[in-house]
């Protein structure tokens, strides 16, 4: 065994992320990526710091030869109960995360468009440029949206099923067989500048959203169809901007699970079983808010705002459950 995959297995027996190991050996996440992707090697010091936090020889991490792990570094390993990923889940899993990344953004974005119709409508009908009455344009308007909605939920629940064989990689400890971690980190890599792109343009679709209703003040003042039309035109910009975002971070956040960094360190994984019961009722109540206020309001051209203000909340949410969780 070589010192890049020694240095892989020591660190995921502690539990450590490549950002710990990194703060411990007082060097950067990019340096200890370089050593367990064997693009470079530690200086002696860096291996006798090794030596030392790891609990193991230099003999040990220096000689190939050496591939068996210290007897009580086994048994300590045996103890934590780590789940093997082999080359073949690996691969399976990450095959299942791009096809789920295209479900699941698409049945958010049909989410985000279901009003958009209703809105068209209900406006084109109050300016008489449309001839149909008020209950035909809500009746069509509500079908197409519970059209959108049910096949979303439906793309949801699929995707959740097929995925249930892969949910112990986000929750349990994971140590991954020979190889794999350094074909995950080629793939992760190769895939680094589309994630920035695709993250970078879903953020300005979103921030742009807002244009068109400046557009329409300034071209037909407080006109009610514009106005209407132009929020709809911006639910279909923060779509596009929404899947984008969504697909890219879930193929991203794949690569992260195997790994096991950042959200899915050793510690975050526990913090995040922890929160996941917040974070059903959050966006249940999310869901239910918006519905109910939209029904009872009929204000479709105006209630959307309420998703944009969940997701903002929702991170401050979750930062405070684990922040209290920690302590």
């Amino acid at each position: 065994m070589i010192l890049a995959d020694k240095i892989i297995e020591l660190r995921k027996k502690n539990g450590w992320s490549q950002e710990e190991l990194a703060e411990k050996l007082d060097v950067s996440r990019q340096s200890i990526s370089k050593w367990e992707s064997a693009q470079s090697v530690p200086d002696m010091n860096h291996i006798l710091v090794m030596s030392d936090i790891f609990g193991v020889s230099t003999d040990y991490l220096l000689k190939d030869t050496m591939d068996t792990l210290p007897e009580e570094l086994i048994a300590e390993s045996h103890a934590g109960s780590a789940t093997s990923v082999s080359m073949e889940e690996a691969t399976s899993f990450l095959t299942y995360r791009d096809n789920a990344s295209g479900k699941v953004s698409i049945g958010v974005m049909m989410c985000i468009l279901s009003p958009v119709l209703l809105i068209v409508l209900a406006s084109l009908q109050a300016g008489s440029l449309i001839a149909l009455s008020e209950a035909s344009v809500t009746g069509i308007g509500l079908i197409v949206l519970l059209i959108l909605i049910g096949i979303a939920v439906a793309l949801f629940i699929s995707t959740g099923l097929h995925g249930n064989r892969f949910e112990y990689l986000e929750k349990e400890e994971i140590d991954t067989e020979y190889g794999v971690d350094g074909m995950v980190r080629a793939r992760k890599e190769r895939y680094r500048h589309t994630f920035s792109t695709q993250l970078v343009t879903g953020i300005l679709l979103c921030v742009v959203s807002a244009i068109p209703i400046f557009v329409s003040l300034l071209a037909f003042g407080e006109n009610n169809v514009a106005m209407s039309i132009s929020v709809a035109i911006l639910l279909v910009i923060v779509a596009m901007g929404v899947f984008l975002i969504v697909r890219t971070c879930m193929v991203w956040g794949g690569y992260q699970i195997l790994l096991q960094e950042g959200d899915y360190s050793a510690e975050q994984k526990q913090l995040n079983q922890k929160c996941a019961p917040i974070a059903e009722i959050y966006w249940g109540l999310a869901t239910a808010i918006y519905l109910a206020v939209s029904f009872l309001t009929d204000a479709w051209a105006k209630t959307w705002i309420v998703w944009p203000i969940a997701g903002v909340t929702y991170g401050v949410v979750i930062a405070v459950a684990k922040v209290l969780r920690k302590k």
